[in-house]
């Protein structure tokens, strides 16, 4: 009982949107509305993701500050690489990562989608490789260095 009603504010918004949008304040209608908030509920407690024990707070910070410069200059490389007659240089890259912990593989998968020029394909959990795609590389496996001593070393610090 306490899965469907984990999240008491979602609960409500789903029944007044489906009330809202049903246009009736009938018995029917919110008893209806009722049963389809509380699957709506159980089904988002079942595939919610534990909670975070952050270890070093204050690695956030370095993370951030991170991310940005890694974006600000990953959107130069690719707008450069637009507007230049040079051919790009893709690759697709496996990387075994280390971190295992779902948040962190969560945060690391948004910074590299984030990230211009990087997309995160694959993960897979049984080996712990992720397969990114990079949009220009000539070292594909300094590429794939350079995202386990930045990113996953402080996600490691921060989530395990």
């Amino acid at each position: 009982m306490t899965r469907v009603f984990a999240y008491p504010l979602l609960w409500l918004a789903l029944l007044g949107m489906w009330l809202a949008l049903s246009g009736s304040l009938g018995v029917g209608q919110i008893l209806l509305g009722a049963g389809v908030a509380s699957l709506a509920c159980w089904a988002v407690a079942t595939v919610a993701p534990p909670r975070p024990r952050l270890r070093r707070p204050g690695s956030i910070l370095r993370l951030f500050l991170l991310v940005l410069a890694d974006v600000a200059r990953s959107n130069l490389q690719v707008l450069a690489l637009a507007l230049g007659r040079r051919e790009p240089r893709s690759a697709f890259v496996s990387i075994p990562l280390t971190l295992t912990e779902p948040n962190g593989l969560a945060v690391l998968a948004c910074i590299v989608t984030a990230t211009p020029g990087s997309a995160w394909i694959d993960y897979r959990s049984a080996t712990g490789e992720v397969l990114i795609h990079v949009l220009d590389t000539d070292d594909p496996q300094a590429w794939a260095a350079e995202l386990k001593r930045t990113y996953e070393s402080l996600l490691l610090e921060i989530f395990q």
